[in-house]
């Protein structure tokens, strides 16, 4: 087996996403990987947000979502975060598309993500994001599950 050397861990900012985070940073922890945690900013998404403001520019949103998500890992991760080499980005764009070409352009060795995030029934119409992932990527994608009941995690690679 290939050694796992650069994580892709794709992030919602969802409680749900957590789960797939913590994988990962645990994951790049023990094999001596570096994380990328990334977040994708869905323009229509912020658009529907934001309707009522339409001169909000997209660099001030990414600089928006830069600190929330440090401030997501600091207060979720903050015992992983010393541990390894931790990256952050923010971009806007398609999710499941920006995933699979970051992983292209940063040589991912793996994808890491949970399987459930925050739209709910968006991605129930639409199809989920992981799973548009996993069609997509030309690395293997290691999708994590929520638990069923407290303390249980499920994980399936793909």
């Amino acid at each position: 087996m290939k050694k796992i050397k650069k994580i892709l861990a794709p992030t919602d900012l969802s409680e749900l996403s957590k789960i797939g985070l913590r994988h990962a940073l645990e994951m790049g922890a023990s094999e001596g990987a570096s994380v990328l945690v990334y977040h994708v900013i869905a323009p229509l998404q912020e658009w529907l947000a934001r309707h009522d403001d339409f001169f909000f520019s997209a660099q001030e949103l990414v600089e928006e979502r830069k600190r929330m998500l440090a401030k997501f890992l600091k207060e979720s991760f903050a015992d992983l975060l010393s541990r390894g080499l931790v990256q952050q980005e923010v971009e806007v764009g398609v999710p499941h598309k920006r995933i699979v070409e970051k992983a292209e352009e940063e040589s991912a060795d793996l994808i890491v993500m949970s399987t459930h995030g925050r739209s709910g029934l968006l991605d129930m119409m639409v199809g989920s994001v992981t799973e548009k992932v996993v069609r997509g990527a030309t690395c293997p994608v290691l999708s994590i599950r929520p638990p069923k009941a407290a303390g249980q995690m499920q994980a399936s690679a793909a």
